[in-house]
């Protein structure tokens, strides 16, 4: 079992439609509805420019430690090396409840898309959450998807991508005549108002957009498993994230100019509604869009397995969870009891109903927001730590884009505490996150207990060491910084 490694099999393509996948999901669809009425039309474009903004800077930070150090687990091994291991457990386990949220967002969001696609099909009521009525068929989609999910990520990383690189085809060419409909066929007069509810609807809006840009950290996640040169890695990162804060902005514009306030405040799914309107309220183009819609479902769902399952497995291995969660399959070379936690997860999620899509959408975002603000600061820290350490994906500016990356996480931090007007929801919001809080805490020790932590750590600076000292198999294109 030691001599077993993760595979190098991951090309350009396949890390780009990974990364972009992951961060196009499903929200695009279901909520961009939400963004305009919240925010206004330019408000809702202003939120995506400034969440954009602070997800670029993030990334920054993380480029270069991707680059620098491509091991498993992302996070894990730059908040390690910065500042040790409770840190780094803290960094890991709050990225992971960003990610576990995501997969379990993906299994409620695909029963309500097809609500869209077949009207009527949810039947046999089984109980009602929170006045939303759960019934067997609709949570039934949901677990079926989520098993098959599940199944997908268990075969292989290969598998993996080559079905993410098709559907995320699928979203471009959905997106793509969105955008150019809305925009031809609609017209300014329906993007009033352009603001709306002021600060507190730009600051609603702002909260939601670390979630729908989460996704470029499955990258350094999945490092090990990337064949490219360093500097590469930390191309394709920036990259990736640049077209996902286009990706948003152009979407809100296309919709906003095709459907008037009124129309968006009766639409049940009004990206679909749009892209119909845009064509001459043609059915079939609204499904056209909807198809795109569960594409992204599939695509960040399938990115989160991957980003989730590699972070409890770097756990795992560190002795920070159970050792049994960092086992690879001997076939497959997966992480493949860490894919299973995850797909139990999201396999009860969709028995939660819709209300959990809004709840899982607020807490997760929050555990993503301070674990980029700790990468943030291990970046500072790591520079003059380590300043000699080799960076194929060099920042210029020293620490300053890292400051701009820890004062911006810092404030999104902010804006989910009680008394802000986009506070984290109680009970609901707040349990999900101080249960998670808990889980980790009682894992952690129980595996300190049983393995101790000088092996452990010792392990884990071995592997640092190593890939630090070791040449890139690409170095000719790398080192042309």
């Amino acid at each position: 079992m030691h001599d077993q490694k993760l595979v190098k099999v991951l090309g350009n393509k396949d890390v780009l439609a990974l990364a972009f996948g992951a961060m196009i999901g499903w929200g695009w669809v279901v909520t961009a509805g939400l963004w305009i009425t919240e925010a206004g039309s330019l408000g809702a474009i202003l939120a995506f420019a400034l969440g954009g903004l602070l997800v670029t800077f993030v990334g920054l930070t993380y480029a270069e430690l991707a680059s620098a150090l491509p091991l498993t687990g992302g996070e894990h091994v730059y908040s390690f090396k910065a500042m040790g291991r409770i840190a780094s457990f803290v960094t890991t386990w709050s990225i992971i409840l960003g990610y576990v949220s995501v997969v379990a967002f993906e299994a409620v969001a695909l029963p309500t898309v097809f609500e869209y696609l077949i009207p009527g099909y949810s039947q046999g009521h089984l109980y009602t959450i929170a006045g939303w009525d759960v019934t067997a068929t609709w949570a039934g989609v949901g677990i079926l998807g989520s098993i098959l999910i599940t199944w997908i990520n268990y075969r292989g990383i290969k598998l993996t991508t080559s079905i993410t690189f098709i559907l995320t085809l699928l979203i471009i060419i959905a997106g793509i005549l969105l955008i150019t409909g809305g925009t031809a066929a609609g017209n300014v007069q329906n993007m009033q108002p352009l603001f709306n509810k002021g600060m507190a609807g730009l600051l609603t809006v702002i909260i939601m957009t670390p979630f729908m840009f989460v996704g470029f950290d499955v990258i350094p996640q999945a490092a090990e498993e990337i064949n490219l040169p360093r500097k590469k890695i930390g191309q394709l990162l920036i990259f990736s994230v640049l077209l996902a804060v286009t990706w948003y902005i152009l979407v809100i514009f296309g919709v906003s100019r095709i459907m008037s306030p009124s129309a968006i405040q009766e639409s049940a799914l009004v990206t679909a509604d749009a892209m119909a309107a845009a064509f001459g309220g043609s059915t079939l183009m609204g499904n056209i869009l909807v198809l795109g819609g569960i594409g992204g479902i599939l695509t960040s769902w399938i990115g989160f397995y991957v980003g989730g399952s590699r972070a409890i497995y770097a756990l795992a291995k560190a002795g920070m969870l159970p050792k049994s969660l960092g086992e690879l399959h001997p076939k497959y070379n997966t992480p493949y009891k860490a894919i299973l936690a995850i797909g139990i997860l999201s396999t009860i999620a969709p028995l939660f109903g819709r209300p959990a899509l809004v709840w899982l959408v607020d807490a997760g975002g929050l555990g993503l927001v301070v674990a980029w603000l700790m990468v943030a600061v291990s970046f500072i820290i790591l520079r003059k730590k380590s300043p000699d350490m080799h960076r194929p994906f060099r920042l210029r500016g020293g620490t300053t884009i890292g400051w701009i990356a820890v004062l911006m996480s810092l404030g999104v931090c902010v804006l989910y505490m009680p008394g802000m007007p986009s506070a984290l929801i109680w009970p609901y919001e707040w349990i999900i996150v101080l249960s998670w809080m808990v889980l980790g805490a009682v894992l952690y020790n129980i595996s300190i207990a049983r393995y101790g932590t000088e092996n452990s750590d010792h392990h884990m600076n071995q592997e640092i060491d190593r890939v630090l000292n070791e040449d890139d198999p690409h170095s000719d294109i790398s080192h042309t910084s």
